[in-house]
């Protein structure tokens, strides 16, 4: 639940994933259409990439595999589609090392620190969830939830919506999580992808948006 919590100090609130860029392009208008886009998102990008990683490198930490650790962080690190979100899992993934740094620093924590170019933000989170003792499922709840927060905050914000839309929009996404968790931790590792062409283009859009709230 802590690593859940927006509070956690990584900087997830900054970020809109490009749903600052979707409201600016008319295709996000109110609470019914953030909650189809965000669980797009959650169906088409984070099932077949950040939570399929982070389900692997929960795994991988836990039997202390380093090279199947550093192999999933290099692809995360290479399959980002745009610069923003690049910048964003590496930011997050420093932060959250530093975090667990300040928490108890061991062997682990350092190679997550050590980690080229970046420890990336799935790759961390899966320590941090490992070192709870949490069973997988939990930690990738735990994950897509502190996600569903997040991006229900920035399009409070960005469209902008009331507070009771945005508990709307948390209700879909909360439906909607549970079995997102199954579907990533049973995709096989040849169906891991991150190809979602409309974000890519809106948050490329974003990077040089004339005006903006969030960094991506």
């Amino acid at each position: 639940m802590w690593l859940a919590s927006p509070a956690l100090p990584v900087g997830g609130f900054s970020y809109s994933e490009g749903l600052e860029a979707a409201v600016e392009a008319g295709l996000v208008t109110n609470d019914t259409t953030a909650a189809a886009w965000l669980t797009d998102q959650l169906h088409l990008a984070l099932v077949r990439s950040e939570l399929a990683v982070a389900g692997k490198a929960f795994a991988a930490w836990r039997r202390r595999d380093l090279a199947a650790v550093a192999a999933l962080n290099t692809w995360v690190a290479v399959t980002r589609e745009t610069h923003e979100m690049r910048l964003q899992t590496e930011q997050m993934g420093r932060s959250l090392a530093v975090w667990l740094t300040q928490q108890a620093a061991d062997d682990q924590v350092a190679a997550l620190t050590a980690l080229p170019p970046a420890p990336t933000w799935p790759i961390a989170f899966a320590l941090a969830a490992e070192r709870t003792g949490a069973p997988a499922r939990d930690a990738l709840l735990s994950f897509a939830f502190g996600w569903a927060e997040n991006m229900v905050q920035a399009a409070l914000k960005a469209v902008p919506l009331g507070q009771s839309a945005g508990q709307r929009v948390l209700s879909a996404l909360l439906a909607a999580i549970p079995p997102a968790v199954d579907a990533a931790l049973a995709l096989p590792t040849s169906e891991r992808q991150a190809f979602t062409p409309m974000l890519a283009i809106l948050s490329a859009q974003h990077e040089v948006q004339y005006s903006r709230l969030f960094r991506s």
